[in-house]
């Protein structure tokens, strides 16, 4: 039997990739030239799609970019124009912090625990901040921010931008793309697709931005990159085969709203195993800040490196904690690629500890 990584990234990829990837080399996609008509054809279709499975505003844009990490640089250096202002509780949010700050200097940051939740009362944004950066759902600590707060974040300071960190919750959850002017994430999470390309959405909002700083002349500079999506083609050369591939997983992806039922049943009995058990316990203990598309399962440290092992000899991998919080715990994808047949699986083994 095949081993089945639940890793939260890069995770497993949809089973039907074979078929899509035959299909790329006998259309001639591999050798497809990025100013072609096949491309620009390609390119106009998976933003069509993508705006539909996703229910994404229609007025807004879909950039592709190297990684969900480039797009922190991109967005600090064509967008921000004074500072940016970054809340976060774990280690990508902060990475992307430091990103910003080695840009801009003025950069600030507020820093959560993982089991606290945003008090918009208790939140000072210094009026000169023009953007906002929040990390949605953090795969670091399995933490997440829901749509309402979203929303009330941009109620509150409607005259700054928001960018939004949605790198393993985008396609595995419903996201109201209207809260937000900027969002992003990678293919080899949620879309269940190889590493390798990113996905940078822009709201009209946020383009009006890029045209009034003006920032260009770099490689990944947006200015640039919007000249070409208006053509339908990329500043550079892209990972055309991964564009594909995302094309053909949109075609076959249902409606986002159904992919987020399947989301939060599956989570629900993830979390009703660990409830239930006497070793297993929540990384994140306050399930408003508990994310759907990760699950954080903490223990003591022998215990977790003998849980990982024995799920490796039953042909599973767990992902491991990431950062400090590798030793004692462990984190579990739930995203849309894992078969029904792969996720019971996973929840008899879970209950046998």
């Amino acid at each position: 039997m095949a081993k089945i990584t639940f890793a939260p990234g890069p995770s497993k990829v949809f089973d039907s990739l074979p078929e899509y990837f035959n299909d790329a080399y006998q259309q001639g996609i591999l050798s497809a030239n990025h100013r072609s008509g096949v491309f620009m054809d390609m390119y106009r279709e998976t933003e069509r799609l993508f705006k539909e499975k996703l229910s994404v505003p229609e007025d807004y844009r879909l950039l592709f970019t190297s990684s969900a990490t480039e797009n922190w640089e991109i967005i600090t250096q064509s967008i921000v124009q004074h500072s940016s202002f970054h809340i976060y509780s774990g280690s990508f949010g902060k990475k992307w912090f430091g990103f910003a700050q080695h840009i801009i200097p003025e950069t600030k940051g507020y820093v959560l625990d993982k089991n606290q939740e945003i008090d918009l009362k208790n939140l000072e944004i210094p009026a000169e901040v023009d953007l906002i950066a929040i990390t949605q759902n953090e795969t670091s600590n399995a933490t997440q921010v829901k749509n309402s707060f979203l929303k009330a974040l941009g109620a509150a300071y409607p005259e700054k931008m928001l960018a939004v960190d949605t790198t393993s919750s985008m396609a595995g959850i419903y996201l109201d793309f209207s809260l937000a002017d900027i969002w992003y994430a990678s293919v080899q999470k949620c879309f269940g697709l190889p590493a390798g390309l990113g996905v940078l959405v822009l709201s009209p909002k946020a383009i009006k931005k890029v045209a009034a700083k003006g920032e260009q002349g770099r490689y990944n500079s947006l200015s640039f990159m919007l000249e070409n999506a208006a053509n339908f083609q990329t500043h550079y050369t892209p990972n055309v085969l991964g564009i594909y591939l995302l094309m053909r997983i949109l075609e076959d992806m249902p409606a986002i709203e159904l992919v987020q039922e399947k989301t939060e049943q599956r989570m629900k009995q993830l979390e009703e195993v660990v409830a239930a058990s006497e070793s297993l316990d929540f990384l994140v203990t306050n399930p408003a800040c508990r994310s759907r598309t990760v699950l954080g399962v903490s223990g003591e440290e022998g215990f977790i490196k003998e849980i990982k092992r024995a799920a490796e000899e039953k042909g599973m991998t767990l992902g491991g904690g990431y950062g400090p919080l590798k030793p004692t715990s462990f984190r579990i994808a739930n995203f849309p690629a894992i078969t029904d047949g792969e996720f019971e699986r996973l929840l008899e083994f879970l209950k046998a500890y």
